[in-house]
């Protein structure tokens, strides 16, 4: 029987730029996850920053090629959505690489003030503030563009908003609107909830931005599928660039245009995407359209959250016992839950790239991975490239490790980070590793495992 290093090696084109195995240990963008795991213990969530600015530089590098090669006649301007990850660390290394900012909600806005308060930004920052938005955050959004903040542009949701920032903000101000795009054919509804319908949108511009102290600025466009090569994907944008044209012919301040709904990140060795391809159709198709419609093109900004943090992300686990639960179904008990640390699987069935850290040099055999709650759906059963999960033989000499990666976006928002979690599952420590200037690894402890003492008192147990 082969070991798992065999299975990986004649499976997939492996080792790869992420991942390389030595001394039978795996190594996750050079870092020796066993060191981190000496160090640290399992459970644990590991956020290596380099990997956060190497896909900012990567995206504005195909952009501006694409740009260059097209003689587009307009800039590319790379917006991080907050919403992925509210880190401070994450903000901090994204806004090294001279990127902006989108927001979705008005607890957003008290993050953009800290930024601004520490010298981490400036007025001139351009802030998206996307989302179907509540009094606090209209009353936020109108603070900030009063106090100076000129390139705030709050995106309208529906037709109501603009009445508030007509109301309080006391200065000429930029605004976009975020248009009601279709959703994919296979979706449970046909239009997205979110923005404004297409017929609306000249109607509204004509009555209650035009002449008025709102200037339209940027249109927005998202959809949930991402940036992807499909039919779907280029009749969307086609039909909203073609909006643009039209709108651009009586509105001469729109200038931007918002591409949102993010590239796609690596959730299996066998993942294959072009990335530079994408970018070039995107500006070429853009291009070709104001041309045919005798317009100037727009400036493009794109709005990417799970690309931009995603592949910096790992979840590290140890196995505590296995478990043969009828004739053939192997159960690998880990030290924390799907549920709780990582609901994507649990909620969207997502998949993320999935190995050991050791014993690579052990046989394999297929396994359920079963987490820790007494809930029946806290299990992984199956990867993204096939049906069944695969890992090394465990021996009673030394635990088997293993990782989820590629989990940086979304997981400590939609699990309540530092809440209350299903069974009482304390959310893992958390560990981010970066290198100094002369490239050496370091590691530090962003939070420690989540103890009783913090659950206690939320749950009113004991006051604060």
């Amino acid at each position: 029987m082969k070991s798992y290093s065999d299975l990986i090696e004649q499976t997939f084109y492996f080792p790869t730029k992420e991942f390389t195995v030595k001394d039978n240990l795996l190594n996750f963008h050079g870092v020796n996850l066993m060191d981190i795991i000496k160090e640290y213990g399992t459970p644990l969530k590991l956020t290596y920053l380099p990997k956060i600015s190497e896909n900012i530089q990567y995206a504005k590098q195909i952009f501006n090629a694409a740009i260059k090669k097209h003689d587009y006649q307009g800039t590319y301007t790379y917006c991080y959505c907050t919403k992925s990850s509210h880190f401070e660390f994450v903000l901090e290394e994204g806004l090294k690489n001279d990127i902006h900012i989108e927001t979705s909600s008005a607890f957003d806005i008290p993050i953009i003030r800290s930024l601004y308060d520490s010298g981490k930004i400036d007025k001139k920052k351009i802030i998206v503030c996307n989302g179907y938005k509540r009094p606090l955050y209209v009353q936020y959004i109108s603070e900030l563009i009063n106090d100076g903040f000129e390139n705030c542009i709050p995106v309208l949701d529906n037709l109501m908003e603009l009445d508030y920032y007509h109301e309080n903000i006391k200065k000429p101000y930029n605004v976009g609107i975020r248009i009601a795009a279709d959703e994919e054919p296979n979706f449970a509804f046909y239009t997205s909830r979110l923005g404004i319908r297409y017929g609306d949108i000249i109607p509204h511009y004509k009555e209650k931005i035009q002449g008025t102290n709102a200037r339209l600025k940027m249109l927005h466009f998202f959809i949930n599928t991402g940036i992807k090569d499909s039919a779907y994907y280029w009749s969307e944008l086609s039909r909203f660039v073609y909006k643009y044209c039209e709108l651009k012919k009586i509105c001469p301040e729109l200038d931007t245009i918002d591409v949102g709904g993010g590239f796609p990140i690596r959730n299996s060795l066998h993942f294959e995407y072009d990335y530079e391809y994408m970018a070039e159709q995107i500006v070429r198709n853009i291009k070709w359209i104001c041309q045919k419609n005798h317009v100037d093109v727009p400036n493009i900004i794109t709005e990417f959250g799970s690309f931009t943090v995603g592949e910096s992300g790992a979840t590290i686990y140890s196995v505590l016992d296995q478990k043969l639960q009828n004739d053939k179904e192997l159960w690998y008990m880990m030290d924390g839950s799907f549920i709780t640390h990582m609901p994507d699987v649990w909620g969207l069935s997502h998949k993320f790239i999935l190995l050991p850290v050791n014993h690579w040099d052990n046989m394999f055999h297929k396994v359920n991975i079963g987490g820790l709650t007494c809930d029946s759906q806290d299990y992984y059963d199956s990867e993204a490239h096939i049906g069944e999960v695969f890992l090394p033989m465990i021996d009673d000499e030394e635990t088997l490790y293993f990782g989820f990666f590629n989990t940086g976006a979304y997981q400590e928002s939609l699990g309540g980070y530092g809440g209350i979690q299903h069974c009482l599952i304390p959310a893992p420590k958390h560990v981010i590793v970066d290198r100094d200037e002369q490239g050496n690894i370091v590691t530090e402890l962003f939070a420690p495992e989540q103890d009783s003492e913090s659950m206690l008192r939320i749950l009113g147990y004991k006051k604060a």
